[in-house]
């Protein structure tokens, strides 16, 4: 009976994603039968943009079975509840997207109809005071929650900031002891078989030639399997996406490392915070339609905390994705795959349920068609979801700069239309397949930039408005008091998880 098990994967690349599609490969596939070789080369430099996460890395985390302390140590890393925004709706704006929702269902229905009806009687308290995250993130404050308490104090979700490079050094590590072979080396050309068209080997620049029956392409923006070779093309969503540059900083800080990212909009953009243990790491995301390089360096360097430790480094990408993700027998991972842009930490996010779904759909050498099919259409669901969420956050805009005004008029996909039509008619967001964000996020942004519903759910009437606006202002008191009780993030950090001295 013919062999027909992949018996080698060849990983196309380090970094973030390539260390993580090897780390989650090695963790099911049994090492004896199936050889996992990563090729890298320090020749060619990782992107390290985003050194902030969301909150489904713990599961990866926990798959891998990594201690949380250790890796954040490693990693000279902090944590995260969400994500400030500043000025995003009108200069002044503020508003934050907190990893949970604002508190449990009352009487079956979403806090924030509560909340909208509140509003209409007068109450002008923001949607903010009525999240765990935000109470915590204000006073500083962490502590992993424990849902086992059985209190409100535990529920809420966090994820990581971090330094990329030594992020992919930690997973480098773990990997070659679960025995992924590391190969030192620039790829100069790449076979593909005469009759199918599949990826035979890749040859290094020193002539050794490197054969496998599957390719992981974690080559980056270039795309040198899934493109350069095999040539699936690029689906550009620039006329969404206009930001197509970043230039990127880090500094020092200058206090006690809040735990969530900050993102400023500026006049062609927006500008991110990601705070370290040992330094911020800063860049500023921005259209090259609207502005220049030169422009976009003084307005970041004028906004960061802390004195600059390098030169900023210019960043160039443009907002899509790969038609087809698994193409022959190679997958796209990561941002050789495509890529959004930095804002909502989404990369990350993007590799890890990339390969949890090639595990899911993990072929033969001979692919039946209809497997690598479901895969693309997932993997374009998904980044499709993901690409709405984040138009949302410019579209909505009060904003008059030249930028803002394109964005706040252009024609938005029929998706994101659906979900802005249903939520300003009753305050409800429909949720479609692969959706990464649920209502409460969506929630957070609309009302965030004061995009209120016509009516909320009429459900809400049947509480006395005495008693809901009691027992809001209870919930709101005790966010408030549980958060003053927790310690604060430094102070957790310096007891847990400091970095090495």
């Amino acid at each position: 009976m013919e062999d027909t098990a992949i018996r080698s994967i060849l990983v196309v690349g380090g970094g973030t994603s390539g260390w993580i599609s090897a780390a989650v490969l090695a963790r099911f596939l049994d090492p004896r039968k199936t050889r996992i070789t990563v090729v890298e080369s320090e020749e060619i430099g990782i992107v390290g943009v985003g050194e902030a996460t969301v909150p489904i890395i713990r599961n990866l985390n926990g798959l891998l079975g990594i201690d949380e302390n250790d890796f954040v140590a490693a990693t000279n890393g902090s944590f995260k509840l969400g994500i400030e925004f500043r000025d995003w709706g009108e200069t002044g704006n503020v508003h934050f997207h907190g990893f949970g929702d604002f508190g449990d269902d009352i009487g079956g229905v979403a806090p924030h109809h509560h909340w909208l009806k509140l509003r209409r009687l007068g109450d002008k308290r923001r949607i903010e005071d009525y999240s765990l995250p935000y109470a915590l993130g204000q006073r500083g404050r962490f502590t992993p929650p424990n849902p086992e308490s059985g209190r409100g104090d535990s529920d809420y979700r966090y994820a990581f900031h971090f330094d990329a490079a030594l992020y992919a050094q930690y997973l480098r590590r773990m990997c070659e002891a679960r025995g992924v072979v590391r190969v030192e080396g620039r790829i100069t050309n790449v076979a593909q078989h005469a009759e199918s068209g599949d990826i035979a080997s890749v040859t290094l620049a020193d002539g050794r030639v490197l054969e496998a029956d599957f390719f992981i392409d974690c080559s980056g923006f270039r795309g040198l399997l899934i493109e350069q070779t095999l040539k699936t093309g690029y689906e550009s969503w620039q006329h969404w996406l206009p930001c197509d540059r970043a230039l990127a900083v880090p500094s020092s800080s200058e206090g006690e490392p809040p735990p969530f990212t900050t993102s400023t909009a500026l006049e062609a953009g927006w500008q991110w915070r990601i705070p370290l243990q040992h330094r911020d790491g800063n860049g500023y995301v921005f259209s090259s339609r609207f502005t220049d390089e030169d422009r976009a360096r003084e307005l970041l360097l004028a906004n960061i905390k802390g004195e600059a430790l390098a030169e900023p480094r210019l960043l160039q990408f443009e907002g899509g994705r790969r038609r087809l993700a698994w193409a022959h027998n190679c997958v796209a991972i990561g941002l050789a795959s495509g890529f959004l842009e930095p804002l909502e930490s989404t990369s990350i996010q993007l590799i890890q349920t990339a390969i949890a779904r090639l595990i899911d759909y993990f072929p033969e050498r001979r692919t039946n068609p209809a497997i690598r099919d479901e895969y693309n259409r997932l993997c374009a669901n998904e980044v499709e979801r993901v690409r709405d969420f984040i138009i949302l956050h410019y579209c909505l805009t009060r904003r008059t700069e030249p930028m803002w005004e394109f964005v706040r008029s252009m024609e938005l996909p029929e998706t994101l239309a659906a979900k802005i039509d249903l939520w300003k008619a009753m305050g409800r967001v429909p949720m479609m397949t692969e959706e990464s964000y649920q209502e409460p996020s969506w929630a957070a942004i609309f009302l965030g930039n004061d995009v209120l519903p016509d009516r909320y759910d009429p459900l809400v009437d049947r509480i006395d408005p005495d008693m809901l606006a009691r027992g809001m202002a209870a919930r709101r008191a005790d966010y408030a008091a549980w958060a003053e009780r927790m310690p604060t993030q430094a102070a957790y950090i310096r007891r847990h998880c400091a970095m090495p001295a």
